[in-house]
């Protein structure tokens, strides 16, 4: 099975590249500016942007399945448009689509969000998410739409290396304390989007853990994992900040939950049980 890996040079695209590579799947991934390392993954340049870079790629690897992993952030040429792409050219060649979203599509506003409810949101990146998962529904019937939250991983993720340079006193900023998500771990969010670009299903599915915490609360386990004093962490309230964005985002993923094998873990339990990351 030949999987392409859009964003496959980021964080949780590394991770699909590696795993698939792994599980035995024939592996390629895209990049922007520079490829991944992963030994056995074929690599090709794609700008989401353009067209015919698209269309160049998926002529070359014909892939059977394609996970967007792709972090456009805000600009709507690269999030929005890009998906919109890339649902429309797996529509027209039959590829099985796993398109992977964000909890940024919610405004916060509700206190819990299941699988059916639809966007309402109130920052450019989560306009931008929207529009891309809205064209992967209405182009890919049997499409995935998988929305997730923070992702963490063995001291690698940005938010494990925010945490430390706050704790160091190398970065301005500070933890909210009234900022809720729920996060994941890459290692099991990335076996749940394997299981689904194997499986038959479609829909929309949110891959989160189970515990809504502030993103305080995430810093203070991600210092007392990894031996820092969690009282160096600067603290502030979003709500005072000027900063955009929904303050209480929780992502109800029991219905997900009883579709997977794969056990998504609450950030109680991966932190507080992993070794200090290096």
């Amino acid at each position: 099975m030949t999987v392409l890996i859009v964003g496959g040079s980021g964080f949780l695209g590394a991770e699909l590249a590696r795993q698939g590579r792994l599980a035995g799947w024939e592996t390629a991934a895209t990049f922007h500016s520079q490829p991944g390392e992963i030994a056995g993954v074929s690599w090709h340049r794609l700008d989401l942007r353009n067209p015919a870079s698209l269309q160049e790629v998926l002529d070359a690897v014909s892939p059977r399945a394609v996970v967007n992993a792709s972090s456009g952030g805000a600009e709507w040429a690269v999030t929005a448009e890009g998906g919109m792409r890339l649902a429309q050219a797996a529509a027209q060649r039959g590829i099985r689509l796993v398109h992977v979203s964000s909890d940024a599509v919610f405004s916060g506003r509700d206190d819990l969000y299941d699988e059916t409810c639809l966007p309402d949101p109130v920052t450019p990146y989560g306009a931008a998410k929207a529009a891309a998962e809205t064209a992967v529904r209405l182009l890919c019937a049997g499409a995935v739409v998988a929305r997730t939250s923070l992702i963490i991983g063995d001291g690698r993720s940005e938010h494990e290396r925010m945490v430390h340079a706050l704790a160091a006193g190398t970065r301005d900023g500070a933890l909210f304390t009234d900022d809720v998500r729920c996060p994941v771990h890459v290692g099991d969010l990335t076996a749940a989007l394997r299981e689904l670009t194997l499986s038959d299903t479609a829909g929309v599915f949110h891959l989160v853990g189970p515990d809504a915490i502030t993103r305080h609360e995430l810093g203070t386990l991600i210092a007392q994992r990894d031996g820092l004093d969690a009282s160096l962490l600067p603290t502030g309230r979003r709500a005072d900040s000027g900063l955009p964005g929904g303050l209480r985002v929780h992502l109800d993923s029991r219905v997900t939950q009883k579709h997977l094998a794969t056990r998504l873990r609450g950030a109680r339990e991966f932190l507080l049980h992993q070794t200090p990351a290096r």
